[in-house]
């Protein structure tokens, strides 16, 4: 395929993706905007007057960029898990394999799907915060390459995790049992510097801590950690699921009957 069909069929492939889970903001915006608004309510607003402020700033601005990225990691796989899934479910991924497109495209469509709706739901999810408080933006390179590499690793992860179930409680365990005990283990609602020492070093082996913390320095310009350390992980950890995806695509590992 020349450049103008491998563009075609990638803008084909994402905009296929990106109208089914418009077709149902019920299921794939509102729920984000609703658990927000409850957090920011209750931790931010009742709590966070009695918490005081984190490195000179209040409680609701501190966990905001937490709560955006945390829509943002959770819709981005929930998206490309089910996309993969379903597919292989209803066997219409059958007829994207068939064609003359490369698996990379087609890993690209999916990923691509991913990162939309992770941006859909962070951005209603930063607008619902302006409700309730201002924040700045510290850097805007920053915030926008910490969102575009979170959404990026957790879209391949969610792909990966859509070929490998084999049925529908399977879909559930990565973001239920695995990212959200590690998304509020990672920072969102706290300064591992408030830690004592033993779980403040096991906190260093999560790597969402790592995400959350690029992302509110982009904000905020602050962090816990150093970004050049975060983005090396963040990086390390897509170049290592790109490539591990687009094999086992290739090869049709978990897709193919």
């Amino acid at each position: 395929m020349n450049e103008r069909e491998l563009w075609n069929a990638y803008s084909t492939m994402l905009l296929r993706t990106v109208k089914r889970f418009t077709r149902i903001p019920m299921q794939t915006v509102l729920p984000s905007v609703i658990i927000s608004t409850l957090y920011l309510l209750v931790f931010g607003t009742f709590l966070g007057s009695q918490v005081g402020s984190i490195h000179g700033f209040t409680y609701i601005q501190y966990i905001l960029p937490g709560l955006i990225m945390m829509a943002v990691i959770i819709n981005a796989v929930q998206e490309t898990i089910s996309q993969v899934f379903f597919g292989k479910f209803q066997k219409n991924i059958e007829e994207i394999l068939v064609s003359p497109m490369p698996s990379s495209i087609i890993v690209a469509g999916f990923v691509s799907a991913g990162v939309v709706r992770g941006f859909i739901n962070g951005t209603l999810v930063l607008l619902v915060g302006l409700l309730f408080t201002h924040i700045q933006v510290h850097s805007y390179g920053i915030l926008f390459l910490s969102f575009l590499s979170t959404a990026l690793l957790f879209s391949l992860l969610g792909v990966l995790n859509g070929m490998i179930v084999k049925g529908f409680d399977g879909i559930a365990i990565l973001p239920t049992f695995i990212l959200t005990p590690l998304t509020y283990l990672g920072g969102v609602f706290y300064s591992v510097a408030m830690l004592p020492p033993f779980w403040r070093f096991l906190s260093y082996g999560n790597p969402i801590l790592y995400m959350i913390n690029t992302f509110r320095y982009g904000f905020l310009g602050i962090s816990d950690v150093s970004l050049i350390t975060s983005f090396a992980i963040i990086f390390g950890f897509i170049f290592v699921l790109g490539a591990t995806v687009v094999y086992l695509f290739k090869a049709g590992y978990g897709i193919k009957s």
